[in-house]
């Protein structure tokens, strides 16, 4: 049992790092698509991660579509302020992938208009100056909700 989590080409090494803590401490899998705004030999990553290192699954790849043709049948969410869907709308399941966009850009487009369909966002309030939330703090919201919806198997 484990939720995927997929960082799009991740710029800033403490979201990375909170983000693979978050994977590590629910059993989760972190999955990186290159290029990668840091090493991940980076000390701020690993500061961020502090020792929890050797207790995450984690898999990189070269861009999006190694991703895609290794996992065909696998079912994708992908995260986005574009979205028309709430993240609480959608029924997650095991072994699901949440797909999050570079801290700069988000998502490509074209990755969005072919999967509007299971686009999700988090509801802000509607103001130019407030864009989005922060990377890690997107993936703790939707993550947790997918984890309370698959029963949270495994955590106590």
């Amino acid at each position: 049992m484990a939720i995927n989590i997929v960082l799009f080409e991740p710029e800033i090494p403490p979201n990375t790092g909170n983000i693979a803590r978050t994977c590590a401490a629910t059993g989760s899998r972190l999955h990186l698509i290159k290029p990668l705004g840091f090493s991940i030999d980076d000390k701020h990553l690993k500061r961020a991660g502090l020792d929890y290192w050797d207790l995450l699954d984690l898999h990189v790849y070269e861009n999006i579509y190694e991703l895609f043709n290794i996992y065909k049948d696998a079912k994708f969410f992908f995260a986005t302020t574009k979205a028309k869907k709430f993240y609480t709308d959608m029924k997650y399941e095991d072994e699901c992938f949440i797909v999050f966009g570079k801290e700069t850009a988000g998502l490509p487009k074209e990755i969005l208009m072919n999967n509007m369909d299971t686009s999700i966002k988090i509801p802000m309030v509607e103001n130019e100056r407030a864009r989005s939330l922060n990377l890690a703090n997107s993936v703790n919201i939707i993550l947790y909700e997918a984890l309370r919806q698959t029963g949270f198997v495994n955590l106590v």
